[in-house]
Parts: structure tokens; sequence; C-alpha cells
């Protein structure tokens, strides 16, 4: 756990470096540029700075294009995500959804690029977000994606043990997995 605790804060003195630069030049004003959204980022820094106003803004700004299809807009995302992540203290939010969903899609975006920083991003994530039932089962997606059974199966079952919720999620992302599924959870499912 220290090593990974260690790693996130590389991590979050990296982002957090090449970001103030940027948001250090608009802090008194909201910017009209809507590209890089730094506006945005500070009006949410300076007022609410809440994990529902950064999933907000996440989603909407994830709208633009397809992750996956755009390497710009996923660098983006990443460094976004990673500011909401710095901004958000976990202490304060580990019981809030957004928060959580938040964690969980930053691994996600991160795993496109690096699966080993993906991986420690869903080891934060489970470690602060533990009640979540999505929170474990988007790790086990990511093992199972890695080609890691014996990892994913682990996953599902500490979460029953830990009593995330709903259970009715892993119970079923279990099942899926029995059945050799390929997808924990269809679209339906989630």
């Amino acid at each position: 756990i220290a090593s990974i605790m260690n790693r996130v804060r590389n991590l979050k003195y990296k982002y957090r470096n090449e970001d103030n630069i940027t948001d250090e030049l608009n802090c008194t004003k909201i910017s009209a540029d809507t590209t890089d959204n730094s506006g945005t980022v500070n009006q949410i820094m300076m007022t609410t700075n809440t994990p529902e106003d950064w999933l907000c803004f996440l989603l909407k700004l994830e709208k633009k294009s397809v992750p996956q299809m755009d390497v710009s807009l996923l660098n983006r995302l990443i460094g976004r995500y990673s500011q909401a992540v710095t901004a958000l203290p976990a202490e304060k939010y580990s019981q809030d959804e957004s928060y959580a969903r938040i964690l969980v899609r930053f691994a996600e975006l991160k795993a496109l690029q690096d699966p080993e920083e993906a991986r420690d991003q869903f080891h934060l994530a489970r470690l602060n977000c533990k009640k979540f039932a999505f929170v474990h089962v988007a790790f086990a997606q990511f093992e199972l994606s890695q080609e890691n059974e014996k990892k994913c199966k682990q996953i599902l079952q500490k979460a029953v043990e830990c009593s995330a919720v709903p259970l009715e999620v892993l119970e079923t992302a279990l099942r899926n997995f029995r059945l050799k599924k390929k997808q924990l959870l269809s679209d339906e499912e989630k």
C-alpha cells in the first residue's frame, strides 16, 4: 500500500506541476477558450469543488469525441481527471458515488495508455471507495481484460466479503465470470 500511495503522490505531483502553470495564469478570470476548459476547471475549484460538479464537467468533455480514437482528447481527459482526483480529498469524499465514478473512469482511461498505472489507479479507487460494487467490478473487468482471471475472481470475492453494494451487481458479475463471459456486466446490467 505504501508503494502505491507513493506512486500516486508522484503522479499527483507530476500532473499538478504541469497543470498549475495554466491554472495560475487563469486563476483570476474565467477563460473564454472552450478547447482547454481552464475557466470551467477554475470555476469549479474556486466555488463548489464537489465530485458532482467535476463528474458532470468531465462527462461533458468526454462526449466531444471517443477517447479510444482521439489521442488528443484522451490526454486532455487524463489530465482533467487527474486534476479532479487531486482537487478532491479522499478523506472527505470516499463515501461519495460521484467521487468513486471519477476514480474508476480515470483508471479506465489510464488503461488505454499504461496498464500498470491503471492498475495503481484501480487499487486506489478500491482502497478509497470500497463500499461501491461498481468500483470492484470495474477493477475485476480490467484484470479480466488483461487475461488475469485469477485476480479477477479474487477481486469479486473480496468485494462480496467487504459487503460492497449493491450485492446483486457482484453476484451478476461473478455469475458472468463463471460463464466465461468477456464482459462481467452487460450494458443492461450496469
